[in-house]
Parts: C-alpha cells; structure tokens; sequence
C-alpha cells in the first residue's frame, strides 16, 4: 500500500523513514509490502499466531484506513491462508 512522502518524519510526518522505500517522486511503500509473500518491514511476530504492528502510533494511513473483519482484511487472511 502506496502513502504520500509527506507521511515520513524526514518529510514533516511520522512513519519512520528507515522503513519506506521510494515508489516515484510523491510515494512510498513500506519496504518489505511489495514482496512475495509480502511482510511489512514493521510487523512482528509470526502470522497466523501472533502479530503487531511495531509502529502502530506512526503507521501510515493506508494501515490507519485498514479495518478488522473488512474486506480487505478478509482478502489479506486469505492470501495467507488463515481462518475468516
């Protein structure tokens, strides 16, 4: 999930910029989202038992917009094969 630059703390925001990566010259991601399997570079634990997120005060607002037991949410449980 792409976020404005304006979001990351060198830009006046509050995700740590150390983990984001550039999209274009107005995004970024934060790293790791864009892999196969994907893995945010800031949650920890293991999925599928148990996961937080390690900036959830400064997380950005794709993650801040993203609602338990919403479709996407579904979708992202499916992806990894866990229970609705």
């Amino acid at each position: 999930m792409d976020f404005a630059l304006e979001e990351l703390e060198t830009e006046g925001g509050r995700v740590p910029a150390g983990l984001a990566e550039p999209v274009n010259a107005s995004l970024c991601r934060l790293r790791g989202t864009d892999h196969v399997p994907a893995r945010c570079a800031a949650l920890t634990g293991r999925v599928g038992e148990r996961v937080a997120c390690g900036i959830y005060e400064w997380r950005p607002s794709p993650c801040r917009e993203f609602e338990a037991g919403s479709d996407a949410c579904a979708q992202a449980r499916r992806r990894h094969r866990l229970p609705a």
